[in-house]
């Protein structure tokens, strides 16, 4: 079942923090601490994409939210989901010396460590957020704020799709994802495992970060591996940037709407016309919006009190025909 915390919520949380933390010889003054009260910090915030990028904005919102609740300062870094940049981008923040770095970790345990390491030396705080990296965190602290198990959320999707979207046996699947980036493909992996354990054939299919930014950029690519599996019944989509773009993609291959099913991952506007026209039918949500917020104040928590880092899981909740208008004006406030 997943918790979903407000941001008036979410703020109740930091100021419990702060009651608890008043006996403290060193909390700030009482009266400062229901606004503003990690003022005069400084936490470097990774989006992980470009600034116009529909999933990034959401987890920017979230992020300009705690930084108008707490009063930190927030220096944003925006990567356009390429890894070599996010690493390069990392070196840079800890060479900073911030207080505090909000990291994703598409890049994997193997190409952070190091530099997470000279955080840690440099008396750095560290949270990560989206991608996970569970032996940096084994070894050096820190907290986790997005999907715990990402593989398992794609094999959830397939599995879902298996027993509500009635696809023909042992058709084709067509998946498309960071296939051959670690921290980045284990997501769309689940979703070949989990329909090739269904008795389904898979494609998969590299999608290029500079579709997030223009996914039209992947309109050939799409129509081709239609054209290339005439079996297909089902494409998935790794983001909402290309799944809020299904329509453009099936029209261009002479689809109907719902004549092969689309799923995916993430809200957005486009992918709530998309589900209104109906040419998408499943999407997997991981609430980007806490994954912008929660990391700024744990971060926050940390430095000012040294409370331990939270670790939240940010759900693998469906959103399909039957329920999307629930979401629909959260999505169109750019939160979902």
């Amino acid at each position: 079942m997943l918790i979903r915390f407000p941001v008036t919520v979410l703020a109740g949380i930091a100021l419990l923090a702060l009651v608890s933390a008043g006996q403290a010889a060193d909390a700030p003054d009482a009266s400062k601490t229901q606004n503003g009260w990690a003022r005069g910090k400084t936490i470097r915030f990774f989006v992980g994409g470009d600034a116009g990028d529909t999933f990034a904005s959401v987890v920017y919102r979230g992020a300009l939210q705690a930084e108008k609740d707490m009063g930190v300062k927030v220096e944003y870094v925006f990567s356009g989901w390429s890894i070599e940049k996010m690493v390069a981008q990392f070196r840079e923040a800890v060479a900073a010396k911030p207080d505090g770095i909000a990291m994703m970790g598409h890049a994997g345990d193997a190409a952070l460590m190091p530099i997470a390491q000279q955080a840690r030396d440099a008396g750095i705080k560290l949270m990560w957020q989206n991608a996970d990296v569970p032996k940096i965190r084994a070894k050096l602290g820190g907290g986790y704020v997005g999907v715990l198990d990402l593989h398992q959320q794609g094999v959830d999707l397939a599995k879902e799709a298996i027993r509500t979207l009635n696809l023909p046996a042992r058709s084709t699947a067509i998946i498309y994802g960071a296939f051959g980036e670690p921290g980045r493909e284990q997501r769309e992996q689940g979703v070949a495992d989990g329909f090739g354990a269904g008795g389904f054939k898979t494609v998969c299919i590299k999608a290029l970060p500079a579709w997030a930014a223009d996914p039209s950029l992947a309109s050939a690519s799409v129509t081709a591996a239609i054209l290339a599996n005439p079996e297909v019944s089902v494409i998935c989509f790794p983001g909402g940037q290309l799944l809020g773009a299904a329509p453009n993609y099936l029209r261009a291959a002479n689809k109907q709407p719902g004549q092969i099913k689309v799923i995916g991952f993430d809200l957005s506007p486009e992918v709530i016309r998309a589900f209104k026209l109906g040419y998408v039918q499943l999407t997997s949500d991981q609430q980007p919006f806490l994954q912008g917020y929660l990391p700024v104040l744990s971060l926050c928590q940390q430095i000012q009190f040294d409370l331990s880092p939270l670790v939240v899981d940010t759900g693998k909740g469906f959103v399909n025909r039957e329920n999307y208008d629930k979401v629909a004006r959260l999505a169109q406030l750019g939160v979902r």
